[in-house]
């Protein structure tokens, strides 16, 4: 009894840990921030966060062209996955497949000026919901601090 208090105990402990702590913060944090800009994307603009996504890629560089794979490898969605919302989005004209010049095999993706208006829209619409719910509570001081702190975390992510 008295050894499976003290695995109790130091389970608690454990679970409790500050890392798991903050760790937990920024997952909820950026979850909740996630589905907030989704909630109001779709309300708005009728796309989903994910479609936004995609059209960022595709607006990068006036009439720019990506693959249906590179497009997956960016977002971390499954061959499958992509080819389904790229079939939404052709559905809603947004985007649409050309083939490629290079490899008759591959088809790139491109944004329609439906979908770059959209696009325009949609921009204006998370840059609202993200200046209220990730700028706004913060200091100045504070914003900077954290945006440079989770570049140094995804560039340590990246580098191995």
């Amino acid at each position: 009894m008295e050894a499976e208090t003290r695995r109790g105990d130091e389970t608690a402990r454990a679970a409790n840990s500050p890392l798991i702590h903050d760790f937990g913060l920024l997952i909820k944090a950026a979850t909740l921030l996630e589905r907030r800009i989704d909630s109001v994307l779709r309300r708005d603009c009728v796309i989903s966060h994910t479609m936004f996504e995609v059209l960022i890629r595709l607006c990068r560089q006036p009439d720019e062209e990506v693959s249906q794979r590179v497009l997956a490898d960016d977002l971390t969605l499954t061959s499958s996955g992509i080819t389904r919302l790229i079939d939404r989005m052709e559905e809603a004209a947004l985007v649409r497949r050309v083939p490629s010049p290079e490899d008759r095999r591959s088809v790139l993706v491109e944004a329609t000026e439906h979908g770059r208006a959209v696009f325009r829209r949609a921009v204006e619409v998370h840059g609202q919901v993200v200046e209220r719910h990730f700028v706004a509570p913060l200091d100045p001081a504070d914003y900077g601090r954290l945006t440079g702190s989770l570049g140094e975390v995804n560039r340590s992510l990246r580098d191995g």
